[in-house]
């Protein structure tokens, strides 16, 4: 029989109430001026709490980012982890992904899309962060190897090389295109084929 988490109540229930309702705040304010114009006041305002709490909760604007990169992150590889349950090939693994970080952005606004990704880089983030503490990375690394093994890609193809190219160009090309909806959808089909031509068995 699996365990049943508790759900946290009394004073840990509220915590984590006032830490989403800052978040939610910080969020919103992200979205309308950018993190970098974004005011704590105002957040702690809209939130209904003191300055100081927001500091409580998120030492510096930046791990708002880092918090709601964690949470987006997760529910997109969810998704993902949904889909690669069911028949598939690389190209339809591959597209899905593409569809799951254009969702991403449609649900966060092109500026908070790009500050996510730009936190996402950053040389400040913690040093024991690996890409094992990325899912979303894991399943795309898990996919090649599993098209590797089933002769879709190439035997000589290193997976997580190959993982970190596809996601790192899907991202430049989603900050860096037009954003007229044919152009950008042209873009991203031509890349998904050039991705899958670099990873055909020779």
């Amino acid at each position: 029989m699996s365990e049943v988490q508790d759900k946290p109540t009394g004073r840990e229930a509220q915590r984590l109430r006032t830490r989403q309702r800052v978040l939610d705040a910080a969020i919103r304010e992200f979205k309308s001026v950018g993190m970098a114009e974004a005011d704590i006041g105002a957040i702690a305002e809209a939130a209904g709490v003191a300055r100081g709490t927001f500091y409580f909760h998120f030492p510096a604007k930046e791990h708002v980012l880092l918090e709601l990169e964690a949470r987006e992150e997760a529910r997109i590889a969810k998704e993902l982890t949904k889909f690669l349950a069911t028949p598939h090939d690389l190209k339809s693994a591959l597209h899905k992904a593409i569809q799951l970080v254009l969702g991403l952005e449609r649900r966060l606004g092109s500026v908070l899309f790009k500050e996510l990704l730009a936190i996402h880089f950053s040389p400040a983030r913690p040093l024991n962060d690996e890409w094992r503490d990325h899912r979303m990375i894991v399943l795309v690394v898990e996919e090649i190897e599993r098209a590797r093994d089933a002769g879709e890609a190439q035997i000589a193809v290193d997976p997580y090389h190959s993982a970190v190219f596809f996601l790192l160009g899907l991202y430049a090309m989603l900050t860096t295109t037009s954003t007229s909806k044919t152009l950008r959808a042209n873009a991203l089909d031509n890349y998904l084929i050039t991705v899958l031509r670099s990873l055909e068995p020779r």
